[in-house]
């Protein structure tokens, strides 16, 4: 490339060095910039520098100017993120458990791209991903884009679903048989990602975990269920399927100590009915999946609450303790 084509790029250089290497504590002063285009085979003086300065704050970028001693440099005071945001992001991508541990550190690799190198390493120090349980499936994120694509362009997908073996193995459900449904919803919910369809089939919405699904093709054919698909507030749709785990759905009736208030608002809302007892405790009314998954999230809360009705969902309720209890009890007579 000829000396003068570098010339202009010489803007471009000082907008880079300015990004890459400055920051409040380490600001850059006009003789490194100097140093650092004549590296780069470019020619310059003080002045066009500070023209150059000049032109980069019109177009929008916040250079400060600052001394040192006897010294006068210049630095980014404001990024498109600051420091605490790029932090919480980082720490984000290393909890989220959809984001497998190389992709984690990929992503934090490029989030320090967005700091100085003096900041970047406080993200760097926060980089432990190594033993989070953290899902292996490498494809998720095109997974994701071909979710979106089959919503975006009204069509089916069709999958295979897996599933844990007992000796901590995965297998395709249903002996490696395609799944076709109709996507409508992306859902995030606890530490998962899920998919909302239509299953023709059943005619009714079904999810899946998005980590589960494999070899994903979006088929020709156009979506199903929409009537069905444009009734359902995804909102309300992951509040009552309790834990995303699938049941009939129930108003139940909860009496509850105001010790646990709390647990029940952060998992309800408080878009719910809820009346104070005379004995001092209260009663709330939410609709919800009955499932396994709620009785063992409510039997964590110990007798600090309590099913009052239907009828019938305390008996499965008090069936599903009396079931656990029996395993140990007949364990210990076979002692």
């Amino acid at each position: 490339m000829a000396r003068s084509s570098f010339q202009k790029l010489k803007l471009l250089h000082v907008m880079n060095y300015l990004l890459q290497n400055s920051d409040e504590e380490h600001p850059i002063t006009v003789n490194q910039m100097i140093q650092y285009l004549e590296s780069n085979g470019i020619a310059a003086e003080r002045k066009s520098i500070y023209d150059d300065i000049e032109a980069l704050r019109t177009f929008g970028m916040d250079i400060e100017e600052c001394k040192r001693g006897r010294v006068f440099g210049y630095y980014v005071a404001i990024r498109t993120f600051e420091l605490p945001e790029l932090k919480l992001l980082t720490d984000a991508v290393q909890a989220s458990r959809l984001i497998t541990v190389k992709k984690s550190r990929q992503l934090i690799s490029k989030l320090e791209t967005l700091a100085s190198p003096f900041e970047a390493k406080q993200l760097n120090r926060q980089v432990y991903v190594s033993d989070r349980n953290k899902t292996d499936n490498e494809t998720i994120y095109e997974t994701i884009d071909r979710l979106h694509e089959s919503m975006q362009k009204n069509r089916q997908v069709r999958f295979q679903y897996l599933e844990w073996t007992a000796d901590g193995k995965k297998k395709c459900r249903h002996s490696g048989a395609f799944y076709e449904v109709s996507p409508y919803f992306l859902i995030w919910r606890d530490e998962n990602y899920y998919l909302v369809a239509y299953d023709a089939k059943a005619q009714i919405m079904k999810h899946y975990r998005v980590d589960k699904i494999q070899a994903l093709s979006v088929s020709e054919h156009d979506r199903e269920g929409t009537e069905v698909a444009a009734k359902v507030n995804p909102a309300v749709y992951t509040e009552e399927k309790f834990g995303m785990f699938a049941g009939n759905e129930e108003i139940v009736t909860l009496r509850y100590d105001q010790s646990i208030a709390g647990v029940l608002f952060d998992r309800f809302g408080q878009a719910v009915s809820v009346k104070k007892l005379a004995d001092g405790n209260y009663t709330m009314r939410v609709r919800l999946s009955l499932s396994q998954q709620f009785y063992g999230w409510l039997t964590g809360l110990g007798a600090e609450i309590e099913i009052v009705a239907p009828a019938y969902v305390r008996e499965e309720y008090k069936a599903y303790i009396q079931g656990i209890l029996h395993v140990y009890q007949e364990k210990e007579r076979s002692k």
